[in-house]
Protein backbone atom coordinates (compact mmCIF):
# COMPACT_ATOMS: atom_id res chain seq x y z
CA UNK A 1 0.00 0.00 0.00
CA UNK A 2 1.72 3.33 -0.82
CA UNK A 3 1.80 6.34 0.83
CA UNK A 4 -1.38 8.45 -1.06
CA UNK A 5 -3.35 5.36 -0.38
CA UNK A 6 -2.51 5.41 3.34
CA UNK A 7 -3.32 8.94 3.49
CA UNK A 8 -6.56 8.50 1.97
CA UNK A 9 -7.96 5.56 4.09
CA UNK A 10 -6.64 7.67 7.20
CA UNK A 11 -8.67 10.42 5.90
CA UNK A 12 -11.75 8.49 5.14
CA UNK A 13 -11.04 6.65 9.15
CA UNK A 14 -10.84 9.95 10.84
CA UNK A 15 -13.92 11.75 8.84
CA UNK A 16 -15.93 8.93 9.73
CA UNK A 17 -15.00 8.95 13.79
CA UNK A 18 -15.75 12.37 13.36
CA UNK A 19 -19.29 11.89 12.12
CA UNK A 20 -20.45 9.40 14.35
CA UNK A 21 -19.05 11.41 17.41
CA UNK A 22 -21.44 14.47 15.91
CA UNK A 23 -23.68 13.06 13.40
CA UNK A 24 -26.56 14.13 15.65
CA UNK A 25 -25.72 17.73 15.79
CA UNK A 26 -24.75 17.64 11.97
CA UNK A 27 -28.16 15.92 11.42
CA UNK A 28 -29.37 19.03 13.32
CA UNK A 29 -27.61 21.55 11.56
CA UNK A 30 -28.63 20.08 8.19
CA UNK A 31 -32.14 20.14 9.11
CA UNK A 32 -31.94 23.75 10.64
CA UNK A 33 -30.07 25.19 7.85
CA UNK A 34 -32.78 23.61 4.99
CA UNK A 35 -35.72 25.56 7.16
CA UNK A 36 -33.65 28.67 7.87
CA UNK A 37 -33.96 28.87 11.34
CA UNK A 38 -30.69 27.50 13.61
CA UNK A 39 -31.23 25.99 16.68
CA UNK A 40 -29.64 27.51 19.90
CA UNK A 41 -27.22 24.91 20.82
CA UNK A 42 -25.48 24.54 17.61
CA UNK A 43 -25.08 28.21 16.33
CA UNK A 44 -21.30 27.90 16.59
CA UNK A 45 -21.11 25.70 13.60
CA UNK A 46 -22.63 28.47 11.86
CA UNK A 47 -21.10 31.67 10.17
CA UNK A 48 -22.84 33.69 12.62
CA UNK A 49 -23.08 37.72 11.87
CA UNK A 50 -21.91 40.32 14.84
CA UNK A 51 -24.30 41.00 17.14
CA UNK A 52 -26.59 44.31 16.43
CA UNK A 53 -25.82 46.38 19.47
CA UNK A 54 -27.67 49.37 18.77
CA UNK A 55 -31.26 48.82 19.71
CA UNK A 56 -34.16 51.24 20.09
CA UNK A 57 -37.36 49.42 21.94
CA UNK A 58 -39.98 51.70 21.95
CA UNK A 59 -41.86 50.33 25.21
CA UNK A 60 -45.90 50.61 25.41
CA UNK A 61 -47.88 50.42 28.30
CA UNK A 62 -49.35 47.34 29.41
CA UNK A 63 -47.98 45.07 27.03
CA UNK A 64 -45.50 42.90 28.71
CA UNK A 65 -42.81 45.90 27.59
CA UNK A 66 -41.09 45.24 30.96
CA UNK A 67 -40.02 42.29 30.40
CA UNK A 68 -38.04 43.58 27.58
CA UNK A 69 -36.97 46.59 28.82
CA UNK A 70 -35.13 44.87 31.68
CA UNK A 71 -33.99 42.40 28.58
CA UNK A 72 -32.26 45.11 26.92
CA UNK A 73 -30.62 46.87 29.58
CA UNK A 74 -28.75 43.23 30.66
CA UNK A 75 -28.28 42.90 27.06
CA UNK A 76 -26.15 46.58 27.09
CA UNK A 77 -25.39 45.39 30.90
CA UNK A 78 -23.68 42.46 29.55
CA UNK A 79 -21.77 43.89 26.57
CA UNK A 80 -20.83 47.22 28.20
CA UNK A 81 -22.86 49.46 25.76
CA UNK A 82 -24.13 52.72 26.62
CA UNK A 83 -27.94 52.95 27.70
CA UNK A 84 -29.87 56.18 27.00
CA UNK A 85 -31.47 57.14 30.22
CA UNK A 86 -33.32 60.46 31.03
CA UNK A 87 -32.49 63.53 33.51
CA UNK A 88 -32.98 63.16 37.45
CA UNK A 89 -35.96 64.74 37.05
CA UNK A 90 -37.33 63.32 34.56
CA UNK A 91 -37.31 60.04 36.92
CA UNK A 92 -37.30 57.11 34.66
CA UNK A 93 -39.36 57.78 31.87
CA UNK A 94 -38.27 61.24 29.58
CA UNK A 95 -40.95 63.21 31.67
CA UNK A 96 -43.23 61.08 30.05
CA UNK A 97 -46.36 62.18 28.68
CA UNK A 98 -44.49 64.86 27.75
CA UNK A 99 -43.00 64.37 24.07
CA UNK A 100 -39.87 62.83 24.01
CA UNK A 101 -36.86 65.59 23.78
CA UNK A 102 -32.81 65.50 23.72
CA UNK A 103 -33.04 68.21 26.61
CA UNK A 104 -34.37 65.14 28.91
CA UNK A 105 -31.85 63.42 27.99
CA UNK A 106 -28.84 62.91 30.57
CA UNK A 107 -25.75 65.02 28.81
CA UNK A 108 -23.27 61.90 29.58
CA UNK A 109 -26.19 59.61 27.50
CA UNK A 110 -26.43 61.40 24.16
CA UNK A 111 -24.80 59.06 22.39
CA UNK A 112 -26.43 55.85 23.07
CA UNK A 113 -26.53 52.20 22.03
CA UNK A 114 -29.67 51.05 23.55
CA UNK A 115 -33.18 53.16 24.61
CA UNK A 116 -35.36 50.97 25.91
CA UNK A 117 -37.63 53.45 28.62
CA UNK A 118 -41.25 55.00 28.83
CA UNK A 119 -41.18 57.90 26.64
CA UNK A 120 -43.85 59.27 24.15
CA UNK A 121 -42.57 58.66 20.80
CA UNK A 122 -41.48 61.63 18.44
CA UNK A 123 -39.36 59.60 15.39
CA UNK A 124 -37.32 62.79 14.30
CA UNK A 125 -36.05 63.43 17.80
CA UNK A 126 -35.01 59.93 18.56
CA UNK A 127 -33.32 59.39 15.30
CA UNK A 128 -31.64 62.56 15.41
CA UNK A 129 -29.73 60.84 18.98
CA UNK A 130 -29.52 57.04 17.62
CA UNK A 131 -26.77 55.93 15.53
CA UNK A 132 -28.25 55.66 11.94
CA UNK A 133 -28.12 51.87 11.69
CA UNK A 134 -30.08 51.69 14.77
CA UNK A 135 -33.23 49.04 14.42
CA UNK A 136 -36.79 50.22 15.59
CA UNK A 137 -38.82 47.73 17.73
CA UNK A 138 -42.04 48.31 19.02
CA UNK A 139 -44.70 45.72 21.06
CA UNK A 140 -48.58 45.65 21.26
CA UNK A 141 -51.33 43.66 22.79
CA UNK A 142 -54.71 42.75 22.19
CA UNK A 143 -56.41 46.04 23.10
CA UNK A 144 -59.17 44.18 24.89
CA UNK A 145 -56.50 42.90 27.23
CA UNK A 146 -54.62 45.88 27.26
CA UNK A 147 -57.34 47.66 28.22
CA UNK A 148 -58.84 45.53 31.11
CA UNK A 149 -55.22 45.34 32.25
CA UNK A 150 -55.10 49.45 32.41
CA UNK A 151 -58.48 49.77 34.12
CA UNK A 152 -57.36 47.80 37.07
CA UNK A 153 -53.55 48.82 37.04
CA UNK A 154 -54.44 52.70 36.86
CA UNK A 155 -57.93 52.68 38.29
CA UNK A 156 -57.23 54.88 41.28
CA UNK A 157 -54.82 56.89 39.31
CA UNK A 158 -57.61 58.18 36.52
CA UNK A 159 -60.25 60.27 37.05
CA UNK A 160 -62.38 58.76 34.24
CA UNK A 161 -61.91 55.23 35.94
CA UNK A 162 -62.79 56.21 39.01
CA UNK A 163 -65.46 58.08 38.22
CA UNK A 164 -67.59 54.73 36.96
CA UNK A 165 -70.16 53.74 39.74
CA UNK A 166 -68.75 50.36 41.39
CA UNK A 167 -65.39 50.72 39.69
CA UNK A 168 -66.78 48.56 37.12
CA UNK A 169 -64.99 47.51 33.77
CA UNK A 170 -68.39 47.10 32.36
CA UNK A 171 -69.64 49.88 33.51
CA UNK A 172 -67.17 52.15 32.10
CA UNK A 173 -67.57 50.26 28.46
CA UNK A 174 -71.35 50.46 28.70
CA UNK A 175 -70.73 54.42 28.10
CA UNK A 176 -67.12 55.48 27.70
CA UNK A 177 -67.84 58.66 26.58
CA UNK A 178 -70.23 59.56 29.94
CA UNK A 179 -66.72 59.10 31.90
CA UNK A 180 -63.76 59.78 29.53
CA UNK A 181 -61.90 63.02 30.50
CA UNK A 182 -60.14 63.80 27.37
CA UNK A 183 -57.72 66.46 29.49
CA UNK A 184 -57.28 64.73 32.82
CA UNK A 185 -53.14 64.06 32.84
CA UNK A 186 -53.67 60.50 32.52
CA UNK A 187 -56.64 60.40 29.98
CA UNK A 188 -53.49 58.31 27.75
CA UNK A 189 -54.31 55.21 29.80
CA UNK A 190 -58.21 55.27 29.24
CA UNK A 191 -58.09 55.73 25.51
CA UNK A 192 -55.80 54.37 22.42
CA UNK A 193 -52.56 53.97 24.86
CA UNK A 194 -50.59 52.04 22.16
CA UNK A 195 -51.79 55.10 19.69
CA UNK A 196 -50.36 57.47 22.59
CA UNK A 197 -47.52 56.31 23.45
CA UNK A 198 -46.61 55.76 19.43
CA UNK A 199 -46.82 59.71 19.19
CA UNK A 200 -50.45 59.71 17.48
CA UNK A 201 -53.57 61.72 18.47
CA UNK A 202 -55.40 58.49 20.65
CA UNK A 203 -58.53 61.15 19.96
CA UNK A 204 -58.25 61.11 15.97
CA UNK A 205 -61.80 59.56 14.70
CA UNK A 206 -60.82 55.93 13.66
CA UNK A 207 -63.35 56.34 10.86
CA UNK A 208 -60.74 58.52 9.05
CA UNK A 209 -59.00 55.87 6.94
CA UNK A 210 -56.93 58.27 5.19
CA UNK A 211 -55.44 59.26 8.73
CA UNK A 212 -55.38 55.26 9.83
CA UNK A 213 -53.61 54.20 6.47
CA UNK A 214 -51.19 56.97 6.86
CA UNK A 215 -50.22 56.01 10.81
CA UNK A 216 -49.67 52.16 9.61
CA UNK A 217 -47.88 52.97 6.80
CA UNK A 218 -45.50 54.90 8.88
CA UNK A 219 -45.05 52.45 11.61
CA UNK A 220 -44.54 49.97 9.55
CA UNK A 221 -41.61 52.00 7.99
CA UNK A 222 -40.08 52.83 11.49
CA UNK A 223 -40.23 49.23 13.20
CA UNK A 224 -38.91 45.94 11.22
CA UNK A 225 -40.19 44.74 14.57
CA UNK A 226 -43.56 44.93 16.12
CA UNK A 227 -43.80 41.92 18.86
CA UNK A 228 -46.82 41.03 20.09
CA UNK A 229 -47.84 40.25 23.77
CA UNK A 230 -50.38 36.88 23.09
CA UNK A 231 -46.73 35.63 21.13
CA UNK A 232 -44.00 36.97 23.30
CA UNK A 233 -41.66 34.04 22.71
CA UNK A 234 -42.22 33.71 19.18
CA UNK A 235 -41.67 37.18 18.99
CA UNK A 236 -38.41 36.87 20.83
CA UNK A 237 -37.15 34.33 18.39
CA UNK A 238 -38.20 36.60 15.35
CA UNK A 239 -36.03 39.10 17.08
CA UNK A 240 -32.72 36.70 17.64
CA UNK A 241 -32.85 36.71 13.78
CA UNK A 242 -32.97 40.09 13.34
CA UNK A 243 -30.37 41.08 16.01
CA UNK A 244 -28.13 37.96 15.40
CA UNK A 245 -28.14 37.69 19.16
CA UNK A 246 -28.07 34.54 20.96
CA UNK A 247 -30.25 32.47 23.77
CA UNK A 248 -29.21 33.83 26.85
CA UNK A 249 -30.04 36.93 25.10
CA UNK A 250 -33.56 36.51 25.41
CA UNK A 251 -34.16 35.21 28.64
CA UNK A 252 -36.54 36.88 30.90
CA UNK A 253 -38.84 35.99 33.58
CA UNK A 254 -42.24 37.49 33.65
CA UNK A 255 -42.25 40.62 35.39
CA UNK A 256 -44.91 43.31 36.62
CA UNK A 257 -47.82 40.46 36.37
CA UNK A 258 -50.67 40.78 38.16
CA UNK A 259 -51.96 37.93 40.52
CA UNK A 260 -53.64 35.36 38.76
CA UNK A 261 -56.39 35.47 40.87
CA UNK A 262 -57.17 39.00 40.14
CA UNK A 263 -57.84 38.00 36.45
CA UNK A 264 -60.74 37.23 35.23
CA UNK A 265 -61.73 36.78 31.58
CA UNK A 266 -63.45 39.26 29.52
CA UNK A 267 -66.79 38.14 27.68
CA UNK A 268 -66.60 38.26 24.12
CA UNK A 269 -69.18 41.57 24.34
CA UNK A 270 -66.55 43.62 26.60
CA UNK A 271 -63.80 42.77 24.00
CA UNK A 272 -65.76 43.78 21.17
CA UNK A 273 -67.09 47.21 22.99
CA UNK A 274 -62.87 47.43 24.31
CA UNK A 275 -61.93 47.10 20.98
CA UNK A 276 -64.06 50.00 19.66
CA UNK A 277 -63.92 52.05 22.09
CA UNK A 278 -59.92 51.84 21.64
CA UNK A 279 -60.40 51.45 17.70
CA UNK A 280 -57.34 53.14 16.46
CA UNK A 281 -55.00 50.60 18.95
CA UNK A 282 -57.11 47.59 17.31
CA UNK A 283 -56.55 48.76 13.25
CA UNK A 284 -52.61 48.41 15.01
CA UNK A 285 -53.03 45.49 16.75
CA UNK A 286 -54.51 43.25 14.16
CA UNK A 287 -52.29 45.29 11.28
CA UNK A 288 -48.79 43.87 13.02
CA UNK A 289 -50.22 40.35 14.27
CA UNK A 290 -50.58 39.55 10.75
CA UNK A 291 -47.01 40.95 10.11
CA UNK A 292 -45.38 39.16 12.83
CA UNK A 293 -46.85 35.78 11.61
CA UNK A 294 -45.46 36.67 7.99
CA UNK A 295 -42.14 37.13 9.37
CA UNK A 296 -42.92 33.61 11.16
CA UNK A 297 -43.76 32.24 7.79
CA UNK A 298 -40.70 33.23 6.40
CA UNK A 299 -38.37 32.33 9.23
CA UNK A 300 -40.27 28.33 8.99
CA UNK A 301 -43.07 28.11 11.53
CA UNK A 302 -41.51 24.72 12.86
CA UNK A 303 -37.95 26.25 13.52
CA UNK A 304 -39.90 28.95 14.98
CA UNK A 305 -41.43 26.57 17.23
CA UNK A 306 -38.87 24.45 18.31
CA UNK A 307 -36.50 27.69 19.48
CA UNK A 308 -39.59 28.37 21.56
CA UNK A 309 -39.51 25.26 23.46
CA UNK A 310 -35.91 25.57 24.13
CA UNK A 311 -36.27 29.10 25.01
CA UNK A 312 -38.80 28.04 27.57
CA UNK A 313 -36.71 24.92 28.35
CA UNK A 314 -33.62 27.54 29.39
CA UNK A 315 -36.19 29.80 31.31
CA UNK A 316 -37.90 26.66 33.19
CA UNK A 317 -33.88 25.33 34.09
CA UNK A 318 -32.74 28.79 35.27
CA UNK A 319 -36.14 29.24 36.99
CA UNK A 320 -35.43 26.04 39.21
CA UNK A 321 -31.71 27.30 39.74
CA UNK A 322 -32.44 30.57 40.53
CA UNK A 323 -35.39 30.12 42.85
CA UNK A 324 -35.19 26.34 44.33
CA UNK A 325 -38.81 25.92 43.69
CA UNK A 326 -39.93 29.52 45.32
CA UNK A 327 -42.70 31.24 43.71
CA UNK A 328 -43.38 34.89 43.77
CA UNK A 329 -44.80 36.69 45.90
CA UNK A 330 -46.51 39.85 46.54
CA UNK A 331 -45.08 43.06 45.84
CA UNK A 332 -46.34 44.34 48.77
CA UNK A 333 -44.42 41.34 50.79
CA UNK A 334 -40.91 41.67 49.13
CA UNK A 335 -38.59 43.32 51.32
CA UNK A 336 -35.63 43.98 49.25
CA UNK A 337 -36.82 46.92 47.55
CA UNK A 338 -34.36 46.59 44.44
CA UNK A 339 -36.74 43.76 42.94
CA UNK A 340 -39.99 44.90 44.02
CA UNK A 341 -42.08 46.68 41.14
CA UNK A 342 -44.07 49.57 41.15
CA UNK A 343 -47.47 48.76 43.09
CA UNK A 344 -50.42 50.78 42.23
CA UNK A 345 -52.74 52.18 44.28
CA UNK A 346 -55.66 50.11 45.50
CA UNK A 347 -56.13 46.22 46.36
CA UNK A 348 -54.58 44.58 42.83
CA UNK A 349 -51.57 43.08 43.67
CA UNK A 350 -48.44 42.94 41.36
CA UNK A 351 -45.84 39.95 41.97
CA UNK A 352 -42.30 40.10 42.06
CA UNK A 353 -39.67 38.37 43.14
CA UNK A 354 -37.45 36.83 45.50
CA UNK A 355 -34.06 34.56 45.67
CA UNK A 356 -33.86 32.30 48.16
CA UNK A 357 -30.97 32.78 50.63
CA UNK A 358 -29.33 29.47 49.58
CA UNK A 359 -29.80 30.28 45.98
CA UNK A 360 -26.12 30.82 45.22
CA UNK A 361 -25.03 27.15 46.18
CA UNK A 362 -24.03 25.16 43.71
CA UNK A 363 -24.35 28.19 40.93
CA UNK A 364 -21.67 30.01 39.18
CA UNK A 365 -20.81 33.13 39.45
CA UNK A 366 -22.36 34.01 35.84
CA UNK A 367 -25.30 32.66 36.47
CA UNK A 368 -25.35 33.86 39.99
CA UNK A 369 -25.15 37.31 38.86
CA UNK A 370 -27.45 36.66 35.81
CA UNK A 371 -30.55 35.12 38.74
CA UNK A 372 -29.88 38.63 40.27
CA UNK A 373 -30.26 41.00 37.16
CA UNK A 374 -33.17 38.91 35.52
CA UNK A 375 -35.49 39.36 38.35
CA UNK A 376 -34.82 43.65 38.63
CA UNK A 377 -38.24 45.42 37.27
CA UNK A 378 -37.10 47.71 34.23
CA UNK A 379 -36.74 50.97 36.60
CA UNK A 380 -34.90 49.56 39.38
CA UNK A 381 -32.10 48.53 36.00
CA UNK A 382 -32.75 51.64 34.86
CA UNK A 383 -31.81 53.76 38.08
CA UNK A 384 -28.90 51.09 38.72
CA UNK A 385 -26.98 51.65 35.39
CA UNK A 386 -28.23 55.57 35.07
CA UNK A 387 -26.22 56.07 38.34
CA UNK A 388 -23.50 53.91 36.82
CA UNK A 389 -23.61 55.98 33.47
CA UNK A 390 -23.46 59.41 35.05
CA UNK A 391 -20.83 58.26 37.91
CA UNK A 392 -18.82 57.30 34.46
CA UNK A 393 -19.43 60.52 32.89
CA UNK A 394 -18.68 62.87 35.65
CA UNK A 395 -15.02 60.91 36.01
CA UNK A 396 -14.49 61.65 32.18
CA UNK A 397 -15.32 65.40 32.54
CA UNK A 398 -13.38 65.86 35.59
CA UNK A 399 -10.31 65.06 33.91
Amino acid sequence: MNHKTRFVLSVVFCTSVIFLLHRDNIWRWITDTACGCPSFPFQFVLPKKPKHTNVAFIKTHKTAGTNMQTMMMRFADRHNLTVMLPIESCHVDFCYPQWFRASNVHPGMLSANILASHLRFDKKEVQRLMPKDTIYITIMREPGALFDSAFHYYLHHCRGFLSVPGHSLAGFLADPRRYYQRNEPLSHFTKNTMTFDLGKDKDHPATDTAYVQAFLAEMEETFSLVMITEYFDESLVVLRHLLSWDLEDILYFRLNMRKESTKKQLSPDLVSKARVWNALDTYLYVYFNASLWQKIEALGPGCVEREVRELRQAQDNLMRSCFKGKKPLRAAKLINIESRPWQPAGDMDVMGYVLPDNFSHGLSQHTQELCRKIILPGYVYGKMIQRSQAKRYKACHQQ
